[in-house]
């Protein structure tokens, strides 16, 4: 039933590629709780299309030469390589152990997945088409999200379960330190200059600053309740922060460490993608079953559109850079 259940939602897609109604322009939404790729139009809000993908799709990302949207089905244990203009499904890697979130290294060379409830982070080698395991690295407890520094060498993840961020050492594949935060930590990023890890700490109301070579805390940015996952603003300069507890948004400033800004939206906000201009957020509201649409510059919610269970993961190809 499921297979002829995707076939047919498959096909529905492509027809609306030959149609040409899904281009650059789609909008990928992974409803969680409900397995499935929602499709939905970023100009007129119409929802396109809706189809299964494995079981649990949490986090998403583009390959290296974004050719590929790889969706990642946690329980599924598999990887869904979708066009990631039109949405199609492109070819599936099966036995992906529990892939909860995943990440290229900078210099194309890994993928890290991360098995947030088999307690480890896998290592891939990539050569720009397959994935070669290199190794399997227990990281007890509930490891969660990562961040990369820019020589491509270092990995560091956050585990919710024991409230620490650990760095693997690429080149040697093992642990090089673990180091205390604060309580269920989730999003982890690199400031610009290679100088700062931010990590949202969930089960309060800010942002840990740490400096990753000396392995010490030197600030904490107050945001909101429930702080949880980032987004660059692509200007080089600003990140955004999901608190999906006092449901907003705020503006980090990276190179001061300030928090400049906030948006109220409503819903549990999750994860974010910003348009290419850097005008238009889109955020997925875990709680409500909706994806708000956000005018950066007024910091309001223009739109609420319904989607699936529990979206989490939310990608469009005509997006801001990542830094």
């Amino acid at each position: 039933m499921l297979r002829s259940f995707r076939r047919i939602a498959l096909s529905c897609v492509c027809a609306l590629t030959a149609a040409g109604s899904v281009q650059a322009n789609v909008v990928v939404v992974l409803n969680s709780r409900d397995a499935t790729v929602q499709l939905l139009d970023q100009d007129t809000y119409k929802d396109l299309a809706t189809f299964p993908v494995g079981k649990e799709p949490h986090h998403l990302m583009s390959t290296p030469d974004n050719k590929s949207l790889i969706v990642a089905s946690s329980v599924g244990n598999e990887l869904i390589f979708l066009d990631p203009k039109s949405g199609q499904i492109q070819r599936t890697i099966k036995d992906i152990l529990d892939p909860y979130q995943i990440g290229f290294s900078p210099d194309q060379k890994w993928l890290v997945s991360n098995s947030l409830r088999l307690d480890r982070v896998d290592l891939y080698r990539y050569d720009g088409s397959s994935l070669t395991l290199s190794k399997r690295l227990p990281l007890p407890k509930l490891p969660s999200h990562m961040a990369f520094n820019a020589a491509s060498d270092m990995v560091f993840i956050t585990q919710q379960g024991s409230d620490e961020v650990s760095a693997i050492d690429l080149k040697t594949q093992a642990i090089k330190w673990t180091m205390p935060v604060g309580k269920l930590p989730a999003g982890i990023s690199m400031t610009p200059d290679d100088k700062y890890l931010l990590v949202g700490i969930m089960s309060s109301d800010y942002v840990e600053v740490i400096d990753w070579r000396t392995q010490k805390i030197v600030k904490r940015i107050k945001t909101g309740q429930g702080t949880h996952n980032f987004r660059a603003a692509g200007d080089g300069r600003h990140i955004f922060v999901s608190n999906r507890v006092s449901n907003s948004i705020n503006i980090i400033d990276q190179k001061t460490l300030e928090n400049v800004g906030q948006i109220n939206v409503p819903g549990g906000p999750d994860c974010m993608e910003v348009t290419a201009d850097g005008k238009t957020m889109w955020a997925t509201l875990r709680w409500i079953k909706k994806v708000a649409v956000i005018d950066i510059p007024s910091r309001k919610v223009i739109k609420m559109i319904p989607v699936g269970r529990s979206p989490h993961g939310v990608f469009f190809f005509n997006s801001a850079p990542r830094i």
